[in-house]
């Protein structure tokens, strides 16, 4: 559950009529509940937090979110490294790489999040 709450899942979890138990998808079981693939994210992003590894490498891990559930679950990792090219460019929190104009980071997120800002 915890996991699932810091996935940014929580809320959705409490309207799955078997909570934990509740199967996903239909082609799985009948009953299955469809998740959307933002959805689909949160979940994957819980499954990675629960094994309490050391560390965890996520390939665009919200790329089915709007930016603002993105900020809400990147606001939540203690640290970001960004990988350019397959070396490591910056580290931080999500904060101190959108505060960095000059970042890769900066560059990549407000790509994305120019279309949910209003002019």
């Amino acid at each position: 559950m915890d996991c699932l709450s810091k996935a940014d899942f929580g809320d959705r979890l409490k309207t799955l009529p078997d909570g934990l138990d509740t199967p996903l998808y239909k082609e799985l079981d009948k009953n299955g509940v469809e998740v959307s693939g933002g959805e689909a994210q949160k979940i994957d992003i819980a499954r990675a937090l629960y094994q309490d590894a050391p560390f965890i490498v996520l390939d665009e891990p919200t790329a089915a979110l709007a930016p603002i559930a993105e900020a809400e679950i990147y606001a939540k990792f203690n640290d970001i490294a960004v990988f350019d090219h397959g070396a490591i460019v910056r580290y931080g929190t999500h904060d101190q790489l959108v505060a960095d104009e000059n970042g890769k980071y900066y560059e990549l997120w407000h790509a994305q999040a120019q279309y949910y800002v209003k002019e």
